[in-house]
């Protein structure tokens, strides 16, 4: 239990997990608020169930993005957070990204979806976030010391 919240204080892991953070803070609220643009939670399963994607899944997803969101926000089970991301991201890029090669779609082409290089960059801060943990400025290093 110790390892879940054991942390050096680096600046440098607080700044990739709270932008980490902040981003899948945004498209959780989408997901299960309809905040910014989002179609909520209903809307948000029904386009996963659409996609082949079984419902409980889906719930889970939308839920690891806006639950793992808040906690890299304020450094809380930091290190679990991570791995939610690292895995909710793997599997956007198995089930979505992956077919449209590396690049995002910079020019919004229609019917051309995104690569898998945004992605790759979120699984890669999850990991980070899962290896080192909290950092600097977290409820995890107030736990642990």
């Amino acid at each position: 239990m110790e390892f879940l919240f054991a942390t050096d204080p680096s600046l440098a892991i607080l700044i990739v997990r709270v932008v980490l953070g902040v981003i899948f803070f945004a498209h959780g609220a989408q997901k299960v608020l309809g905040w910014f643009g989002g179609h909520g939670l209903k809307g948000t399963v029904g386009y996963f169930g659409s996609m082949g994607m079984p419902v409980p899944l889906a719930y889970m997803v939308c839920f690891i993005e806006f639950l793992s969101g808040i906690g890299l926000i304020v450094g809380f089970l930091a290190r679990l957070c991570g791995l939610g991301v690292a895995a909710v991201m793997i599997g956007a890029m198995a089930t979505v990204h992956w077919q449209h090669g590396f690049f995002l779609n910079a020019e919004l082409k229609p019917g051309k979806g995104h690569g898998i290089e945004f992605t790759l960059a979120l699984l890669a801060m999850g990991l980070a976030v899962l290896i080192e943990g909290a950092g600097a400025l977290s409820i995890d290093r107030s736990i642990a010391s």
